[in-house]
């Protein structure tokens, strides 16, 4: 048997990727796409799955280290001849000097000041970082830098936010300048109470989250669709799918495709501001918020415009088990043009959705009822859905936004129109 090398596959655009737990050990005996290391992305957790079957030899890397695409991560003896491969190269450098260093960087941000330095004080931070801070919203003076003669790293600027969310900006400043230090009262002084860990995922999408809505300028306008005929529709299409073992449409997967329409019909919902100007995308990639055990992660649907209502259904079903899971790769969360959160299956009538940056806009939808509506002559029963979009008003304004939810309900109500 060949000695053979696994390395990190292609996790996009992600580097230096925490491994927060390591699944195997010398000796173990490992099958095909057995996950030997879990990582921790800014988005989710992603397990790393043997490429071939074999006895694990050496394992070069451990909970805490910090590790990119193609890092060696463990050596093991294949079982496989089509993996067996000749020597290895000498070794790049083990991963595991990154603990130390990623120790280094917490003590400073802990001891950051509670106060910030002096506005006028002299910042040692690149173009890069300063930028970083500016789309986290966090004032560089409030920062400890860690590096050279005090110059602020990218670890140092993410430890200040994470510090900042779980007490109140570090030790107990504001995380966005001009703001009061958030309150950290004596809880258990009023009652009894428990402290839990935020979900993993939470605390991942939290930065994000926090930032899209500082830096977003946010409006949300609502719509109602006539949904009566196309649910009708929907159930006939499911009990035939029932019978040969397909798989079942939702109300999500007609979203999916009138939008799909909407955004080849206004092309600024389907762009990204960068700069002065805008990115208009000509693929349909489409995020949909999945409720996961851990907490919300989004999926994309990539080439929306290229599926059927079933291709979209069973696609979007694979995809949201994985989600559900802990088994969504990196790369089924990349890309993502244009995204919807449905809650309908839950319930709610009306939400505001947080922008998922650098899309532009996001559709909402909620629980379908019943309602009276005037047909002319008497009142009658029809199924309404209520949908609405957040937007960045930058690039997108009311009326626009207005329209774009017309065109959407309008196929919803009438389906046939996908056709023209």
């Amino acid at each position: 048997m060949a000695i053979a090398e696994l390395r990190v596959p292609d996790i996009g655009d992600f580097k230096d990727v925490p491994v927060i737990e390591v699944l195997v050990k010398p000796g173990d005996r490992i099958a095909r796409d057995a996950s030997v290391i879990v990582l921790e992305s800014e988005k989710a957790s992603m397990e790393v799955p043997a490429t071939a079957a074999g006895v694990v030899k050496e394992v070069r890397v451990k909970a805490g280290d910090r590790i990119s695409e193609g890092s060696v991560v463990l050596t093991f003896e294949s079982e496989e001849a089509a993996a067996a491969a000749p020597a290895p190269a000498p070794a790049p450098a083990p991963a595991a000097p990154a603990a130390p260093a990623a120790a280094a960087v917490a003590a400073p941000v802990a001891a950051a000041p509670v106060t910030a330095a002096p506005s006028d004080a002299p910042l040692h931070a690149s173009p890069a970082i300063r930028r970083f801070s500016r789309e986290l919203g966090v004032d560089l003076h409030a920062v400890r830098g860690s590096g050279p003669n005090g110059r602020i790293t990218r670890e140092d600027v993410q430890g200040h936010v994470k510090a900042a969310l779980a007490g109140g900006a570090g030790a107990g400043g504001s995380l966005v300048a001009g703001l009061p230090p958030w309150p950290t009262p004596n809880f258990a002084s009023f009652g009894e109470i428990e402290r839990v860990d935020l979900p993993r995922i939470k605390r991942l999408s939290g930065p994000n989250l926090h930032r899209n809505w500082v830096q977003i300028p946010h409006i949300t306008n609502y719509d109602e669709a006539d949904v009566t005929e196309l649910e009708a529709f929907r159930e006939r299409i499911n009990a035939e799918q029932s019978k040969r073992g397909g798989a079942k449409l939702t109300m999500l997967t007609f979203l999916m495709k009138a939008c799909v329409a909407a955004l080849q019909h206004f092309p600024e919902f389907n762009s990204s501001l960068v700069g002065d100007g805008l990115v208009l995308k000509r693929y349909y990639n489409i995020g949909f918020a999945a409720d996961t055990p851990g907490g919300l992660v989004v999926p994309v649907l990539k080439g929306a415009e290229k599926l059927g209502l079933i291709e979209i259904a069973a696609r979007s079903a694979e995809l949201a088990a994985k989600a559900r899971d802990g088994k969504l790769p990196l790369a089924d969360m990349q890309g993502g043009s244009f995204t919807i959160s449905s809650i309908g299956s839950i319930g709610g009538t009306q939400f505001t959705q947080i922008v998922n940056a650098p899309e532009v806009a996001i559709l909402g939808a909620t629980r379908a009822a019943m309602k009276p509506l005037w047909d002319g002559s008497a009142f009658v029963p029809r199924l309404i859905q209520p949908i609405s979009v957040s937007y960045d008003h930058r690039v997108i304004d009311g009326a626009g936004a207005a329209r774009f939810l017309r065109f959407v309900a309008e196929l919803l109500g009438d389906f046939k129109r996908i056709a023209l």
